[in-house]
């Protein structure tokens, strides 16, 4: 599609200054300082920049609706561009897990995911974006990782550690193991003695991952670490090369991130659910303390502008000061200078809401319509 030259009239836009009544002109896919082309009434409507979302594994209901149906991917990566749209997101970071755990988190679920995403990329609107979600304990496949990275041009990798550790090292059978094998297909006996070996083999994990992280980083791939839960930690982290704090479970690990200089990344949902399910650290404390960059969709991508309405209605934070966490924060993060506020050169990456509902009514990424629906479309299309 053609990127639209086209002013936006009468709604009021969210600027770095907060909401002004003003009007917005699009040309060439960027924000113009002059007005250009049809005019369009959008009196009564809220104009924001493009929510950018800097992890979301949201998109494997979409892949996998049911169990084995995993038939046709590039289908599945189009339907969940047609969800990030109608939320108002215009860039995404799909996540996608290399894990022990098998089947939609195996390597080869993984390799299929981003070999759909490099087909439907140029197809939609959205700018999709992968991220690797490596887990650390499974040295043998260090290779096979890097391989992976430098095939399908991978640029954000985030390292996790699932394995139960605790039960393991306790000689204890993980709670929900027999399961867990059985969904992949795995004898459940052998998958605990799999684990078990992983578990063994523990020591050798740090300097394996200091190779590995450094030859990542030599290729310019961004790295992360995930739910760091003490300030050693994140400190061990930082000096692999994981400048990415990404869902910190405690407020020391937070305050150790932000004291180095790294960028923390809380969940939405977190935030929206008023506190982790798991009982970690509160997003909204961590927002209030001034320790977060960015927010992400984790599993829920409606939680994006949720979370950033919350933070503004309970008056932690101004609106542009808590949209920020869900557009040029995580848009600095990923290093994307060109988009994340409403400002003349920069990408017209915008979402349209009804101020009363909250609701997305259009989405705009380049400058290209994404999502259009209700009165808003027949006001661009009248």
């Amino acid at each position: 599609m053609t990127a639209l030259e086209i002013t936006l009239r009468g709604a009021q836009v969210l600027t770095p200054e907060g909401l002004t009544t003003r009007d917005l002109s699009l040309s060439g896919g960027r924000i113009a300082d002059t007005p250009l082309g049809r005019t369009v009434d959008l009196s009564g409507y809220m104009i924001l920049p493009g929510i950018v979302d800097v992890h979301g594994d949201g998109f494997e209901r979409h892949l996998a609706p049911r169990r084995g149906a995993m038939k046709d991917l590039a289908q599945g990566m189009i339907a969940t561009e047609a969800e990030l749209a109608a939320n108002g997101i215009t860039t995404a970071v799909l996540a996608q897990f290399y894990s022990w755990e098998g089947g939609m988190r195996g390597p080869e679920f993984a390799d299929q995911v981003f070999a759909a995403l490099a087909e439907v990329r140029e197809c939609v609107e959205t700018d999709l974006h992968a991220q690797l979600r490596f887990e650390m304990s499974l040295l043998d496949e260090y290779g096979a990782v890097e391989d992976m990275v430098a095939r399908h041009g991978i640029t954000y990798l985030v390292f996790n550690d699932h394995l139960p550790h605790a039960a393991l090292a306790a000689g204890k059978r993980p709670q929900g193991l027999t399961g867990q094998a059985l969904r992949i297909g795995r004898n459940p006996e052998k998958h605990l003695e799999f684990i078990q070996g992983l578990h063994a083999r523990l020591p050798e994990v740090g300097p394996a991952l200091e190779r590995l992280s450094s030859a990542l980083a030599a290729r310019g791939v961004r790295l992360g670490s995930h739910d760091d839960s003490t300030a050693e930690g994140r400190r061990l982290a930082r000096a692999r090369g994981m400048t990415i704090a990404e869902f910190p479970e405690t407020l020391e690990a937070a305050e150790e991130a932000r004291a180095g200089g790294d960028h923390v990344i809380m969940g939405a949902p977190n935030l929206v659910r008023g506190g982790s399910h798991k009982g970690n650290v509160s997003a909204v404390d961590l927002v209030a303390m001034g320790l977060v960059d960015a927010l992400a969709s984790d599993y829920h991508y409606p939680s994006l502008r949720r979370a950033a309405f919350l933070l503004a209605d309970g008056g932690i934070c101004d609106l542009a000061t808590a949209w920020g966490l869900i557009s040029s924060g995580p848009a600095r993060l990923l290093g994307l200078t060109d988009r994340g506020a409403i400002q003349p050169g920069l990408r017209a990456d915008l979402v349209v809401l009804a101020p009363e509902t909250r609701r997305v009514v259009a989405t705009m990424a380049e400058g290209r319509i994404s999502y259009l629906a209700g009165d808003a479309a027949h006001r661009f299309i009248g």
